[in-house]
């Protein structure tokens, strides 16, 4: 049946109209064509999974108690990415989320301070993630699973590097 209907259209002189979007972005709002129709309704916008991901990136580190994201590896690439002269640090790191039509699902991967109390950050970082993403998306965040992978102790910063000397 789709093959007729493109060859009508083909033989009316128009081109039949192909989805062009990619698998990382997902249709929000589906357009009705026609003047008569709300200037808002002509056309479809589609969000890319990299935009939850950034949003979601930017609530969670909002929270106080939150030192870092992502797991061990992730931070320490980051960490010499961002030493790099002109190297910024990568929001999206430790998020992965699932885009669907209407909805999406979020991962997060944490470091917290330590003598934070990690129930309260993490239920207020999903908290903040949920307001975000669907404040600015308009996406339904069905969940935020939050996983807490290390805990930042006082003083791991000041550690001496290899090649500095302990002594004077």
């Amino acid at each position: 049946m789709v093959t007729q209907q493109m060859a009508a259209v083909e033989r009316q002189g128009a081109s039949p109209k192909r989805s062009t979007l990619s698998e990382t972005t997902t249709e929000v709002g589906a357009g009705r064509p026609g003047v008569e129709e709300p200037a808002s309704t002509r056309g479809r916008t589609a969000i890319a999974d990299v935009v939850v991901v950034k949003i979601a990136g930017m609530a969670a580190r909002e929270i106080p108690g939150v030192h870092a994201m992502g797991g061990g590896l992730s931070r320490t690439i980051g960490a010499v990415r961002e030493r790099i002269p002109g190297g910024r640090a990568n929001v999206g790191r430790g998020v992965k989320v699932e885009v669907g039509e209407r909805q999406t699902a979020i991962d997060l991967d944490l470091v917290v301070e330590y003598g934070v109390q990690i129930m309260e950050v993490t239920a207020d970082v999903r908290e903040n993630v949920i307001l975000a993403v669907e404040r600015i998306t308009g996406l339904e965040v069905v969940e935020v699973n939050v996983t807490v992978n290390d805990v930042h102790l006082p003083g791991d910063d000041d550690a001496p590097t290899p090649g500095e000397s302990r002594v004077e």
